[in-house]
Protein backbone atom coordinates (compact mmCIF):
# COMPACT_ATOMS: atom_id res chain seq x y z
CA UNK A 1 0.00 0.00 0.00
CA UNK A 2 1.77 3.22 -1.27
CA UNK A 3 1.69 5.90 1.80
CA UNK A 4 -0.90 7.70 -0.63
CA UNK A 5 -3.90 4.57 -0.35
CA UNK A 6 -2.81 4.27 3.36
CA UNK A 7 -3.26 7.77 4.23
CA UNK A 8 -6.39 7.62 2.58
CA UNK A 9 -7.48 4.28 4.04
CA UNK A 10 -7.15 5.80 7.52
CA UNK A 11 -9.05 8.64 6.49
CA UNK A 12 -12.27 5.99 4.96
CA UNK A 13 -11.48 4.55 8.75
CA UNK A 14 -12.24 7.87 10.24
CA UNK A 15 -15.13 8.79 8.06
CA UNK A 16 -16.84 5.28 9.01
CA UNK A 17 -15.97 5.43 12.27
CA UNK A 18 -17.06 9.24 13.20
CA UNK A 19 -19.57 9.56 10.18
CA UNK A 20 -22.74 11.93 10.42
CA UNK A 21 -25.22 9.64 8.79
CA UNK A 22 -25.70 5.46 8.68
CA UNK A 23 -25.19 6.16 4.51
CA UNK A 24 -21.82 8.09 5.18
CA UNK A 25 -20.84 5.41 7.43
CA UNK A 26 -21.28 2.60 4.83
CA UNK A 27 -20.00 4.37 1.74
CA UNK A 28 -16.82 5.38 3.85
CA UNK A 29 -16.40 1.67 4.83
CA UNK A 30 -17.03 0.40 1.48
CA UNK A 31 -13.82 3.00 0.18
CA UNK A 32 -11.81 1.52 2.56
CA UNK A 33 -12.75 -1.85 1.67
CA UNK A 34 -12.09 -0.89 -2.13
CA UNK A 35 -8.69 0.38 -0.99
CA UNK A 36 -7.32 -2.77 0.83
CA UNK A 37 -8.63 -4.87 -2.06
CA UNK A 38 -7.07 -2.73 -4.70
CA UNK A 39 -3.67 -3.41 -2.13
CA UNK A 40 -4.35 -7.28 -2.13
CA UNK A 41 -5.37 -7.35 1.22
CA UNK A 42 -8.76 -7.76 2.97
CA UNK A 43 -10.24 -5.06 5.22
CA UNK A 44 -9.42 -6.45 8.52
CA UNK A 45 -5.76 -7.51 7.13
CA UNK A 46 -5.68 -3.31 6.15
CA UNK A 47 -6.68 -2.27 9.37
CA UNK A 48 -3.98 -4.43 11.07
CA UNK A 49 -1.30 -3.62 8.62
CA UNK A 50 -1.96 0.39 9.30
CA UNK A 51 -3.01 0.37 12.63
CA UNK A 52 -1.74 -2.61 14.62
CA UNK A 53 -1.91 -1.03 18.27
CA UNK A 54 -5.60 -0.28 17.41
CA UNK A 55 -6.64 -3.09 15.93
CA UNK A 56 -5.17 -5.63 18.59
CA UNK A 57 -6.91 -3.36 21.62
CA UNK A 58 -9.52 -1.54 20.05
CA UNK A 59 -8.23 1.21 21.35
CA UNK A 60 -6.83 4.72 19.92
CA UNK A 61 -3.35 4.84 18.96
CA UNK A 62 -0.77 6.65 20.62
CA UNK A 63 -0.75 10.73 19.89
CA UNK A 64 1.65 11.94 17.31
CA UNK A 65 4.88 13.48 18.65
CA UNK A 66 4.09 17.11 19.17
CA UNK A 67 6.44 19.54 17.11
CA UNK A 68 9.37 21.03 18.49
CA UNK A 69 7.20 24.78 18.38
CA UNK A 70 4.68 23.07 20.00
CA UNK A 71 6.16 21.77 23.34
CA UNK A 72 5.58 23.48 26.22
CA UNK A 73 8.22 26.01 27.26
CA UNK A 74 10.16 26.12 30.06
CA UNK A 75 8.66 27.75 33.17
CA UNK A 76 10.40 31.47 33.35
CA UNK A 77 12.97 31.75 36.09
CA UNK A 78 13.07 35.00 37.95
CA UNK A 79 16.03 36.97 38.10
CA UNK A 80 17.81 37.67 40.57
CA UNK A 81 19.40 40.59 42.23
CA UNK A 82 23.04 39.28 42.20
CA UNK A 83 22.96 38.83 38.48
CA UNK A 84 21.33 41.83 37.85
CA UNK A 85 24.47 43.46 40.10
CA UNK A 86 26.68 41.20 37.65
CA UNK A 87 24.89 42.59 34.58
CA UNK A 88 25.09 46.20 36.05
CA UNK A 89 29.21 45.73 36.48
CA UNK A 90 29.76 44.03 33.58
CA UNK A 91 27.65 46.94 31.70
CA UNK A 92 29.47 49.70 33.64
CA UNK A 93 32.87 47.98 32.99
CA UNK A 94 32.18 47.88 29.30
CA UNK A 95 31.38 51.65 28.99
CA UNK A 96 34.60 53.04 30.89
CA UNK A 97 36.05 50.33 28.18
CA UNK A 98 35.12 51.93 25.31
CA UNK A 99 35.41 55.78 26.88
CA UNK A 100 39.00 54.96 27.17
CA UNK A 101 39.20 53.54 23.58
CA UNK A 102 37.23 57.16 22.06
CA UNK A 103 39.88 58.97 24.06
CA UNK A 104 42.73 57.09 22.59
CA UNK A 105 41.00 57.66 19.33
CA UNK A 106 40.43 61.38 19.67
CA UNK A 107 44.01 61.59 21.00
CA UNK A 108 45.77 60.17 17.75
CA UNK A 109 43.62 61.96 15.38
CA UNK A 110 43.95 65.54 17.38
CA UNK A 111 47.13 65.78 19.17
CA UNK A 112 47.06 69.33 19.37
CA UNK A 113 43.47 69.40 20.95
CA UNK A 114 45.14 66.63 23.42
CA UNK A 115 48.92 69.46 23.88
CA UNK A 116 46.00 72.81 24.25
CA UNK A 117 43.84 70.44 27.03
CA UNK A 118 47.40 69.64 28.84
CA UNK A 119 48.12 73.75 28.28
CA UNK A 120 44.79 74.55 30.01
CA UNK A 121 45.18 71.93 33.05
CA UNK A 122 48.42 73.51 33.94
CA UNK A 123 47.17 77.18 33.60
CA UNK A 124 43.85 76.02 36.02
CA UNK A 125 46.23 74.44 38.13
CA UNK A 126 48.58 77.13 38.66
CA UNK A 127 45.92 79.15 39.36
CA UNK A 128 44.17 77.14 41.93
CA UNK A 129 47.81 76.91 43.64
CA UNK A 130 47.80 80.94 43.85
CA UNK A 131 44.34 81.04 44.87
CA UNK A 132 44.92 78.56 47.97
CA UNK A 133 47.96 80.57 48.94
CA UNK A 134 45.98 83.85 49.01
CA UNK A 135 43.16 82.41 51.12
CA UNK A 136 45.91 80.85 53.22
CA UNK A 137 47.48 84.16 53.71
CA UNK A 138 44.12 85.68 54.28
CA UNK A 139 42.85 83.09 56.71
CA UNK A 140 46.25 83.20 58.99
CA UNK A 141 45.89 87.66 58.97
CA UNK A 142 42.27 87.15 61.00
CA UNK A 143 43.39 86.16 64.45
Amino acid sequence: MTPADRDRFEKCLALAAQGATAGERAAAQAAAARIAAGAGLTLAEAIRAVRPARAESGSRSAPRRPYAWAQPKEPVTPITVEELLRQKAETEAWRKRAAARAKQRRRQVQPDEEAYAAEQRARQAERDRAWAQARAGASSDDP
